[in-house]
């Protein structure tokens, strides 16, 4: 088995910022993914932009200095190609654009503020070779935004992203018109003639509930235990999240409101079970990576998982 390429994957979302290297192994059948370095910080962007619509002086000082340290880990990676992709904060901020060309004139690096759209087209890549040809609802909860894909028989049909976010809901910046247009969504396309739905959940919160629910891997969990798990949560101080649980203090205050999310939307589409890849937007960032440098290599591609 080779190291074919080295990608790295950079996701700058509302809670926090993620870095992902990764080995692309060659050799038998699929190609595999081997995980060399994984950061998370916890610089929430989204609590700045959420409340006074831009990210602070504060913030952008240490969102330029993170951005230095993740290129120099890309430089002593040796890494190949890689992708730094910005969400629902830098896209809604009003500074975001300017912090963006800064970091490109005194970094070189180049920052991907993308949309909604192309942020589930990521995260679709990631999940795909979890699904069937069933009927899925795909809900990823991010800080800022939660996109919904519908697959039906092996096919995303519909496709939708609304600023309802952990991060946003816990600033009291989320607005009921977008609840009601989200259920309203769920309710019109989930159909009854696509038979059983399931849910398929992504993102760190949905995560740490199946974690917490000790599930086993690629098992599915019932929407009556994310429910309990949650009540279970809800009734402990941030203190005890913490200590008790192991959750990193930016989770331990936005998993509520992020549960509260995956519940009701799996309630308004009638799906009573959820499966949790462990995977997300850097994933998908890694998948589309690797896709273009094979394609310029001419290389066959045959879709891994992480």
């Amino acid at each position: 088995m080779l190291i074919f390429l080295k990608l790295a994957a950079i996701d700058i979302g509302s809670n926090a910022i993620r870095l992902q290297i990764s080995t692309v192994l060659e050799g038998g059948e699929r190609l595999l993914f081997k995980k060399l370095e994984y950061v998370r910080f916890p610089l929430r962007l989204g609590h700045d932009v959420f409340t006074i619509n831009r990210i602070s002086d504060t913030s952008a000082a240490k969102f330029k200095k993170l951005m230095g340290v993740y290129k120099s880990l890309l430089e002593l990676y040796e890494v190949d190609d890689y992708m730094f992709c910005a969400t629902s904060a830098m896209r809604e901020s009003e500074n975001g654009e300017e912090i963006a060309k800064q970091v490109k004139d005194e970094l070189g690096v180049t920052i991907h503020i993308i949309d909604g759209h192309l942020e589930a087209e990521f995260i679709n890549k990631a999940i795909f070779s979890y699904l069937e040809e069933e009927t899925y609802l795909h809900i990823d909860v991010g800080g800022g935004s939660t996109e919904l894909n519908l697959f039906v028989k092996g096919k995303k049909i519909k496709t939708r992203s609304f600023k309802i976010g952990s991060v946003r809901i816990l600033e009291h910046h989320d607005s009921p018109i977008m609840w009601q247009d989200m259920e309203h969504w769920v309710r019109e396309n989930v159909k009854a003639s696509y038979g059983k739905v399931t849910a398929v959940g992504t993102g760190g919160n949905i995560s740490k509930i199946f974690e917490l629910a000790q599930k086993k891997v690629g098992s599915a969990m019932s929407l009556k235990k994310v429910r309990s798990i949650m009540e279970m949560v809800e009734q402990m101080t941030i203190d005890e999240r913490i200590y008790q649980l192991q959750m990193n203090p930016d989770r331990a205050d936005v998993i509520v409101p992020a549960s509260n999310i995956y519940i009701k939307v799996m309630e308004w589409a009638h799906a009573s079970n959820i499966l949790v890849p462990d995977v997300g937007l850097k994933d998908g960032i890694l998948l589309h990576l690797l896709e273009k440098n094979m394609t310029q290599q001419k290389i066959e591609f045959k879709r891994g998982r992480f």
